[in-house]
């Protein structure tokens, strides 16, 4: 059995809510106890997984490693946010169940926050895997681009509101280490769902701290048929429901922050977008009656969006005809 080691460096709280992923979970965990920074406690939040979690976790013989199992399935964004709130350390990092952790990313992530006591998370970038584990790598140059993170100097940003809320390019569910009991868990409310990262980089931009950039690849993050990203980018409507409904909740508290003002046309647009999104994912779902208010909305508030507009057309029409053709028009 791994023992505790006793360390003046910060204690470090690595957060993992897992459900029904035992062999990418063993992956996961390894790649927490293998860190070069030992002074750690790694938080295991299963939501009431039929496989047996807890015999993975046993297998690992570390003392380090605390265990929770949800009596019931309390959904993605509670498990998360009850792991958080069992953390101990001085900083908290989430790992997903399907991800992996350089061994030097909290050794490298660590260090610029204790340099600092005014910021309040520090990040990277990271590679995109596949469900094998390869890296994909051409994908992970273009993840790396879309978040505009090759535009981004290493060091401190004090004022961060563009790149976390409208480039994106913190990943506070993977890849980055943040200052721990500067934040209340609670006040992430359960509208937001799964775009919890992207609500908890907007609690950060209000704490009035800066975060930190390390220009390194220190995180793996695995697109696989049941990630979130491949599931709220297809043709699961339940999917396209959820993660429409977390960016109409979001983007407009975002666009009544008055802090946030030089960004609000970006954020009224993708506020109308998930209005259009929601419409598509209620008529794919046969909730005709109540996706065309979204649509109606969405195109009312726009100049011209001919997506919006053909979905709201396609509601009008016979349901097995208006499918095929939403799909071929508008997704």
């Amino acid at each position: 059995m791994t023992e505790h080691i006793q360390s003046d460096e910060p204690l470090v709280s690595v957060i993992i809510p897992t459900y029904n992923r035992p062999e990418y979970l063993k992956h996961a965990i390894a790649s927490a106890v293998n860190q070069t920074y030992q002074n750690i406690e790694i938080i295991i939040s299963d939501n009431c997984s039929t496989e047996n979690t807890q015999a993975i976790v046993a297998s690992f013989g570390d003392s380090r490693i605390r265990f929770w199992q949800q009596p019931q399935n309390i959904g993605m964004l509670a498990n998360q946010m009850h792991a958080f709130k069992m953390a101990r350390g001085k900083y908290v990092a989430s790992l997903h169940d399907d991800d992996m952790w350089n061994e030097d990313f909290l050794a490298k992530l660590v260090p610029p926050l204790e340099a600092n006591s005014e910021l309040i998370l520090a990040f990277c970038d990271h590679h995109i895997i596949d469900a094998q584990g390869n890296i994909n790598y051409p994908g992970t140059e273009e993840n790396t681009r879309a978040y505009k993170r090759d535009k981004l100097a290493q060091g401190v940003y004090q004022s961060f509101s563009k790149i976390g809320l409208v480039d994106q390019s913190i990943s506070t569910a993977i890849a980055c280490v943040i200052r721990n009991h500067v934040l209340d868990w609670d006040n992430i409310p359960a509208e937001v769902g799964g775009l919890w990262d992207l609500y908890l980089t907007y609690l950060c931009h209000v704490s009035g701290y800066g975060v930190y950039y390390f220009p390194e690849r220190l995180t793996r993050y695995r697109d696989h048929l049941q990630s979130d990203t491949m599931l709220s980018g297809s043709r699961n409507a339940q999917a396209k429901i959820r993660k429409a409904k977390s960016e109409i909740f979001c983007y407009k508290i975002f666009m009544e922050d008055s802090s946030l003002q030089e960004n609000n046309p970006y954020f009224q647009q993708r506020w109308l977008t998930a209005h259009t999104t929601l419409g598509i994912g209620l008529i794919r779902n046969q909730q005709i009656l109540e996706a065309r208010p979204y649509l109606w909305w969405a195109l009312k508030k726009q100049k011209f969006n001919l997506r919006t507009l053909v979905a709201l057309i396609l509601s009008f029409m016979p349901q097995p005809l208006a499918n095929p053709l939403l799909g071929a028009s508008v997704e």
